[in-house]
């Protein structure tokens, strides 16, 4: 079995909502959709009805996955400091070497926010982050070698 998914209390009730939506309106838009595409005749070369169906088919699917992920998550605080990488915080950082910058949020890929690109903490790069301070270097094992970056900046 996995690993519960972290998820910030924010996240949480984000995914809690959708969950609520898909299963109440959700689920009657789609049935709406099907009932109307019947109305149109033949099933087998009908397009709006099969079109619903597979709306159907991937909107059962995102329920699954939220139910999936919110029965087995653990609530984290997010840090309010930002003198540490903890989970929730987007890192600025810069691999040893180069000159620019690359921003992530480290955490689950449900705590995504516009802009940033998600990294989770259990992979090399995030293990690594958790816990590290502003100017401090950490290196971690990428499938090409061992890398080092510098943590330049941490919000929350």
């Amino acid at each position: 079995m996995a690993d519960p998914k972290q998820l910030s209390q924010q996240a949480h009730d984000r995914l809690q909502a959708e969950l609520e939506d898909l299963t109440t309106r959700g689920r009657i838009d789609i049935a709406r959709k099907i009932e109307t595409a019947r109305e149109l005749g033949d099933l087998s070369e009908n397009g709006d009805y099969h079109a619903a169906k597979e709306e159907q088919g991937k909107m059962e699917g995102r329920v699954m996955h939220l139910e999936g992920t919110l029965e087995d998550c653990i609530i984290v605080e997010v840090a309010a400091a930002t003198d540490t990488v903890a989970m929730g915080n987007i890192v600025e950082i810069r691999y040893d070497g180069d000159t620019g910058t690359e921003r992530y949020l480290v955490g689950s890929i449900e705590e995504r926010r516009e802009g940033v690109t998600v990294m989770s903490s259990s992979s090399p790069l995030g293990a690594a982050l958790i816990g590290a301070k502003i100017g401090q270097a950490v290196s971690y094992e990428s499938p090409g070698g061992t890398l080092a970056v510098e943590i330049v900046a941490i919000e929350v």
